[in-house]
């Protein structure tokens, strides 16, 4: 498979790229960006093509690897899979539900394959966990706490327009949902309280009759970041395990799906449909932030 990299922030520099240019399963063919200067210096690292027109990469791949802010991945993303192109796209798919499901369509009516790289669901012990949890009965609740500093460091993503903007819902939202959803079953019901800064604490009622709550921030302290997820139910307590390994052998597993997914695998449970729902969820709960009321889904 002929891969090409749209995207040349630190996201694309320091996972997509290098990923792509050692996994033996594809060819790394070339970047595009929106600055030229940018992409050319991408392309010189891993000693490949820097394309200055989005269709002339479209035309020379079998794929792409897009890693731009989500308002600009929708619409690339829909123009490579009209052509045909199999999408392995980052989280949140797009930044409104109607965007999402046009990313969705899109790939539905030209049959490509896609995956969402929901980070933690591509990781080794992470993924094993959450497969074994979603084969267990009775759950009753679930506890996540995501708490990222990237606004309270020297983060190289605390610039980012849209982080900025919509903050941790949006940010690392998508990754608690991804762990989240397969457990427990699909949201039906979102409540949202603000906390501090871009802190967001939600409530979310699924359709299996369990309970989850979830406190986002993107503004904690150093000292009090972390990620836990923690389940209760007949079987028990079960505790999320750490990621333990590079997220550039994380981003590799996600190459393994969409290869298996163009090879006529069935749909990876990270594709672009399950994308969508994550977005409908966080929309939700972003009505819910503002309106103060439950939303249902």
């Amino acid at each position: 498979m002929r891969i090409g990299l749209l995207g040349t922030g630190p996201w694309a520099r320091t996972v997509h790229a290098p990923a792509l240019a050692g996994h033996p399963g594809v060819e790394f063919a070339g970047v595009w960006g929106r600055r030229p200067e940018a992409a050319a210096e991408v392309a010189a690292d891993h000693d490949v093509r820097a394309y200055a027109d989005l269709d002339a990469l479209l035309a020379d791949v079998d794929a792409v690897s897009v890693a731009l802010a989500p308002q600009a991945q929708a619409e690339v993303a829909v123009r490579a899979a009209e052509a045909g192109r199999h999408l392995l796209l980052d989280k949140p798919v797009a930044l409104t539900v109607a965007d999402a499901r046009r990313v969705a369509d899109a790939v539905a009516a030209h049959e490509v394959a896609s995956v969402v790289f929901f980070t933690t669901r591509f990781s080794r012990e992470p993924a094993a966990w959450v497969a074994e949890q979603a084969a267990r009965a009775g759950w009753f609740t679930a506890r996540c706490t995501w708490l990222g500093s990237v606004f309270t460091t020297d983060s190289p993503y605390a610039a980012s327009p849209w982080r900025r903007e919509k903050g941790a819902l949006w940010d690392v939202g998508p990754h608690a949902l991804s762990l989240l959803l397969p457990v427990l079953g699909d949201a039906v019901a979102v409540t949202a309280a603000a906390g501090p800064a871009d802190t967001v604490h939600l409530v979310v009622g699924h359709a299996d009759g369990a309970s989850s709550t979830l406190t986002l921030s993107l503004t904690a302290p150093p000292a009090a970041g972390g990620v836990e997820l923690e389940l209760r139910g007949e079987s028990g307590v079960r505790r999320l395990p750490e990621r333990g390994e590079p997220e550039t052998e994380t981003f590799a597993r996600a190459v393994d799906a969409l290869l298996a997914g163009a090879g006529g695998d069935a749909p990876h449970p990270c594709d672009t449909a399950f994308g969508l729902r994550v977005v409908e969820i966080l929309a939700a709960a972003e009505q819910a932030l503002t309106d103060g009321r439950t939303v249902r889904l």
